[in-house]
């Protein structure tokens, strides 16, 4: 069962401007959990990511009750075709904005199961006992870089194109979409965070900071993040929403 959720943003240590946008949306459908990470400038990449926000929400609380796992796929899928056409649209009635998208990963979460979809950088890791692991793959210049051996992963930290997007909404008429299902099989915790949040944490130190979750709030647990992610920079924007999954023992009882 879906016990409780949080979401934080954080402007940084060095912008002035929060580009981020995101949510937690809970209706009798399940748990919705955007991150959107805007691009573009003061005044548009945090426009795109309202957009798409909004587009989510308003389609999401149309939803009555809970739907089987491959309609949601769909339905995330059409949805983020939807944002990407409406950010896509208003630049066009706004030239201020020309030029804006955002990145954007979103979970439909239910007892059953958790179905993500995510076009861009931003990611999302599950927390199960035996560990955190990633389950998407970043849009990203460096991340395909990698994935065809053309540079190590350390060397992706520093490379000098690391911000390439490949994929993003409102950058195109049309939009490739990742989405997949899981079961809640031994899930602890859902993660969703812009790149601000993964650039300056690893792997193991989220894994470290959602173990101590089981103990503390997860409102505690995001605002420590954010934290190590400003201790050590900040030099864009963060933003991460966590989704708990109580623990279950496999006794066979089922009561």
């Amino acid at each position: 069962m879906i016990e409780r959720t949080a979401f934080l943003t954080d402007v940084g240590q060095v912008r002035t401007h929060n580009e981020d946008n995101g949510g937690i949306f809970t209706t009798d459908a399940g748990v919705l959990a955007v991150v959107a990470d805007g691009m573009g400038g003061h005044a548009a990449g945090d426009v795109a990511s309202r957009l798409m926000i909004e587009t989510l929400d308003e389609a999401w609380q149309q939803i009555e009750a809970p739907l089987p796992a491959a309609e949601v796929e769909a339905w995330l899928t059409a949805q983020f075709s939807a944002a990407n056409q409406t950010i896509l649209d208003y630049a066009k009635a706004h030239p201020d904005c020309e030029g804006m998208g955002t990145t954007a990963i979103a979970a439909v979460c239910t007892n059953d199961y958790i179905t993500i979809a995510h076009v861009g950088d931003s990611r999302a890791y599950v927390y199960r006992t035996e560990g955190l692991m990633q389950q998407t793959n970043d849009h990203s210049l460096v991340a395909e870089l990698v994935r065809s051996g053309q540079i190590s992963a350390e060397e992706a930290d520093h490379h000098p194109r690391r911000h390439v997007i490949l994929r993003a909404l409102g950058t195109d008429t049309d939009v490739d979409v990742d989405c997949f299902t899981l079961t809640t099989d031994g899930v602890l915790l859902l993660l969703l965070c812009s790149d601000g949040l993964s650039n300056k944490v690893t792997q193991l130190e989220l894994q470290e900071a959602l173990e101590r979750a089981r103990t503390s709030h997860l409102s505690d647990i995001a605002a420590a993040l954010i934290a190590r992610a400003n201790e050590r920079g900040g030099e864009d924007n963060i933003s991460l929403a966590l989704v708990r999954y109580e623990e279950r023992e496999n006794t066979g009882d089922s009561s």
